[in-house]
């Protein structure tokens, strides 16, 4: 039986490469998970009291775009948080969590050819594994872009020549960014909406650590397309509430756009989605139109900042991160230190060439590893004090 080549020479998934690394090795001390990207803070305790007063809507079919009410939420925290008016009835959907936003715009909007040649898909390098996958499922060459010290860990799109983006039909740009937590400023979104326009791309940001921040909050791509007259079917933007609200369960998330970008992921969606059930849209809703509890989360966050701050301070080549929840530390190899790290203490950190594509020498992401701050502090604390000492005495 044939199988897609397109698929054939996927590398292993990140979290099962990992298992594979360190699983036949015993810890060197009590576990300290600090692998994956999910938040351990507590959610909003009131949020299983509406998804119980709406229990009845599981007897329903829910809505595939997202009930009126959600929208109209997701809309208005868009207007609080941006200052961008959006119709919630032609400018918003509902997701499934953004990874399926992620890829099911690009299936939707991504042509089959671009200036009658083959479609380039644009993403930074390191990446989330979705952007490529994407690329790969609508028959599009997936580019990675280095997103390195040199380049304020941000692709640095307008580098990959005239060939490239001439044929390029859609870039992915993560801000904050997974996993350096580099924020793309209003220069960085007025420039990649300047190329845009040059060479015809749409620009997908996904914006899902944009409410975990230290100081000022993250500038947004809608947000500086209305400022500087972008046209609005230029962007997509994607967010979720698994980090703004600590709900990674829940999997809401929306996607919001120009009008006909949304019918286009609309149309698609109408054939292939799997919307969120009732009662978790109510819930949703609910939690879009609260600011106190991320409020709240953003504070804690911020005390871990403090403490990675001070514990990761003799690091050399240590860079503190400006937002979302990741340590990006180097190293000289990123599987040879979580190997050690491990082995030696009991802490679980992710290789940074997991995250990344290119061979030896060339990968962006091989001389770091990833820690996810997302322990409670104390036990963050700690797994950080052993992974400092271990690897950078």
């Amino acid at each position: 039986m044939n199988l897609p080549d397109r698929f054939a020479n996927l590398p292993e998934y990140a979290f099962p490469r990992l298992r594979a690394l360190l699983d036949q090795h015993a810890p060197g001390g009590d576990v300290v998970h600090m692998t994956i990207g999910e938040p351990k803070h507590a959610f909003p305790a009131w949020v299983t009291d509406v998804i119980a007063e709406n229990a009845a809507g599981f007897n329903s079919y829910p809505p595939n775009d997202g009930t009126p009410d959600l929208r109209r939420a997701i809309a208005d925290w868009v207007h609080r948080r941006y200052g961008v008016a959006l119709d919630a009835d032609t400018q918003v959907m509902a997701l499934n969590g953004t990874r399926e936003g992620l890829y099911n715009a690009a299936m939707a909007l991504c042509p089959e050819q671009k200036d009658g040649q083959k479609p380039a898909i644009l993403t930074p390098n390191p990446f989330y594994q979705v952007y490529m996958i994407a690329a790969l499922s609508v028959g599009a060459e997936p580019v990675f872009v280095p997103a390195t010290v040199a380049s304020g860990h941000l692709p640095d799109y307008a580098g990959v020549g005239r060939e490239i983006l001439n044929r390029t039909a859609i870039v992915y740009v993560c801000s904050p960014a997974n996993p350096q937590g580099a924020v793309a400023d209003r220069a960085y979104w007025a420039d990649l909406f300047a190329l845009a326009e040059q060479y015809d791309f749409r620009i997908f940001a996904d914006e899902c650590y944009s409410e975990i921040y230290r100081d000022a909050p993250p500038v947004g791509a809608l947000q500086v397309a209305r400022e500087i007259g972008a046209d609005p079917e230029r962007v997509t933007i994607f967010h979720s509430l698994s980090k703004r609200s600590n709900l990674p369960g829940l999997r809401s998330g929306f996607v919001a756009g120009g009008p006909e970008t949304i019918r286009q992921i609309k149309q698609l969606r109408n054939y292939s989605g799997a919307p969120l059930p009732g009662p978790l849209q109510a819930a949703a809703a609910a939690v879009w139109a609260d600011e106190g509890h991320v409020e709240e989360n953003r504070a804690l966050y911020r005390e871990k900042f403090a403490v990675a701050d001070q514990v990761m301070a003799p690091v050399q080549g240590y860079q503190p991160p400006e937002a979302g929840f990741f340590l990006w530390l180097p190293v000289e190899n990123g599987e040879t230190a979580a190997l050690q790290v491990w082995r030696e203490t009991g802490v679980r950190v992710l290789p940074g060439a997991y995250l990344a594509q290119g061979g030896p020498g060339q990968n962006p992401g091989e001389g770091y590893i990833r820690a996810a701050m997302v322990a409670p502090k104390t036990e963050m604390q700690d797994g950080l004090i052993r992974l400092r000492d271990c690897l950078y005495r």
